[in-house]
């Protein structure tokens, strides 16, 4: 089980906020809960993308009570296989797996077209 900050860096007002993820939902709160993050702030979409947006001040503390750190296009991959199959997976492979997911699609949409 771990928690993820990435490294988007985006304007909200005078703050510069990056993602924070998670395994579980359990996980993400606690260290939510730890960096001083207010549950109010948590982004719980119905597709499994439940993640903060948090400020770069809170992603330096998340960094020091263990958080990974991970570029945006992980980040992403990682949300993406979590909608597909449940589960966050490797950072160090998310990118990858997305590669080769939407290689299958495209894969199975061409056989699809020479079927009919």
């Amino acid at each position: 089980m771990t928690v993820y900050v990435d490294d988007m860096r985006a304007g909200y007002g005078r703050m510069v906020m990056c993602h924070m993820i998670a395994d579980t939902d359990e996980e993400l709160h606690s260290m939510a809960d730890k960096i001083g993050v207010a549950r109010r702030w948590w982004q719980a979409p119905p597709a499994h993308d439940s993640h903060y947006d948090i400020a770069l001040s809170k992603k330096a503390l998340a960094i020091a009570a263990g958080a990974v750190e991970i570029t945006w296009r992980q980040c992403g991959a990682m949300a993406m296989r979590r909608r597909i199959t449940g589960q966050l997976g490797s950072h160090a492979d998310a990118i990858e797996w997305q590669t080769k997911h939407f290689a299958a699609r495209r894969e199975a949409s061409s056989q699809q077209g020479t079927i009919a």
